[in-house]
């Protein structure tokens, strides 16, 4: 079990150095026992303190990589229930299922593996393959490495996966998968390549036994495949084993991986695996309308609360503007910047924005926080040397914010400030309108 902060005070030198980052030993150690600052910040602890504190300064979700060619997929390393308590750390990879024997199984793969979209400035991609053995693995494999670079999942016998895993040389897949019957020579296979391990049974008190068993044999590296038969039993299975797990009940320590290919529904089940603690996710096949929302919804889910999601501060041309065209003004919170820019592009209509540094927040947002004001935005208009780019100085401000008017004028006196809109859809309208 993990040590309380005190245990861990008495392992540390109790120099109180501060080169650690905080003032004394004791505040260092109760950091420690929260899981929020790593052993390595000490540099004087010695190495049997560090034997003793490796538990309580590894995450209580063991981080399992899967490699394919100079690209990775990780999961685990989580160290809370909800995302507003910290933050949620590695998305949920999203594997495309292929079947080995599939005779468009190239067409299949280059597909999915050239799917890409942009999503305030967030470029989306697949992560990888799961290649059932249902003929040839090794031959399937080969096929895939032609087109993809991506990591794998083989999912077969231990027969099937040996040969497979001769063509993954320096890769490290994810093989499906160790269940009671089989757990020895799956384990040998993992140990062997090496490679991670997905384990199953039919009930978490089996499934920890098992998991105990393979970690005997040596391989450390594993996720948990918890077999519920419905949404609703899955939802129970996964809370269960998040909560154990960061409790340090380490037999449960492990990413978990969910199969929604198999399910009624995929979408829903598909969203219910990325919201609620799967580390690898199995879809059927390559649907671009099945997968954009639910790569849109674990980008939401997986960012840092405590950090917006921003867009550099600059100058941007939308639609090759000329030196009459309008100045146009936003804040570089990234969905504030593409709901400005997507109207404006959609349009037509040429325009000039100035997007200011407000932290990463929204126009009202930071307009209350003293992030977006009149100081700011003639700041901005200076430092990108916006007067040289356009002979008619006219500046549109968004409509939230109508009351820096007359602020704005004072700080830029040889411009022209207009009042735009306070909602971006209106932002073609109104530059038809108003602007002409």
């Amino acid at each position: 079990m993990a040590l309380t902060g005190i245990q861990i005070y008495k392992l540390l030198p109790q120099t109180n150095c501060k080169e650690c980052g905080f003032p004394t030993c004791l505040a260092f150690a109760m950091k420690l026992a929260a899981k929020q600052v790593e052993l390595s910040a000490c540099p004087y602890v010695s190495e049997e303190s560090k034997k003793q504190l490796a538990e309580s300064s590894a995450p209580p979700i063991r981080l399992v990589t899967l490699k394919g060619v100079d690209v990775e997929a990780k999961a685990g390393n989580e160290i809370c229930l909800y995302r507003h308590e910290k933050t949620f750390y590695h998305k949920p990879g999203l594997f495309i299922r292929v079947r080995a024997s599939d005779p468009d199984l190239a067409k299949k793969v280059a597909a999915a593996d050239a799917y890409k979209v942009n999503y305030v400035g967030i470029e989306l991609t697949i992560d990888g393959f799961a290649v059932v053995a249902d003929s040839d693995l090794a031959t399937a494999i080969q096929t895939i490495r032609s087109i993809s670079k991506r990591p794998l999942i083989l999912i077969g016998d231990p027969a099937a996966l040996q040969a497979g895993l001769a063509a993954c040389r320096g890769e490290t897949p994810l093989l499906y998968a160790a269940d009671a019957s089989n757990a020895d020579p799956m384990a040998e296979l993992a140990k062997s390549h090496p490679a991670a391990l997905a384990v199953k049974a039919e009930s978490l008190e089996a499934l920890a036994d098992l998991t105990q068993r393979i970690q005997a044999k040596g391989v450390q590296d594993m996720v948990l495949d918890l077999d519920g038969n419905t949404l609703g039993e899955w939802l129970v299975r996964s809370t269960q084993v998040r909560r154990l797990a960061l409790k340090n009940f380490r037999p449960l320590g492990y990413p978990v991986l969910a199969f929604p290919c198999d399910a009624k529904d995929e979408a829903i089940a598909a969203a219910q695996a990325i919201a609620k603690y799967a580390g690898f996710i199995v879809l059927n096949e390559f649907k671009p309308e099945l997968l954009y929302p639910l790569l849109v919804l674990r980008e939401n889910i997986y960012t840092d609360p405590q950090k917006p999601i921003q867009v550099q501060p600059g100058l941007y041309e939308i639609n090759q503007p000329k030196p009459d065209s309008p100045v146009l003004v936003t804040t570089n919170f990234s969905i504030t910047y593409f709901s400005v820019a997507n109207e404006v592009e959609g349009s037509g209509l040429p325009a000039w924005l100035v997007v200011t540094d407000a932290e990463g927040m929204s126009v009202l947002t930071a307009w209350a926080a003293g992030k977006f004001d009149a100081e700011r935005i003639a700041k901005a208009v200076k430092t990108f040397n916006v007067a040289s780019k356009v002979t008619r100085k006219r500046l549109v401000i968004p409509g939230h914010v109508a009351v820096l008017s007359g602020e704005l004028e004072a700080e830029l006196p040889d411009w022209e400030i207009r009042v735009g809109p306070r909602e971006a859809v209106d932002l073609p309208a109104f530059m038809k309108q108003a602007l002409n």
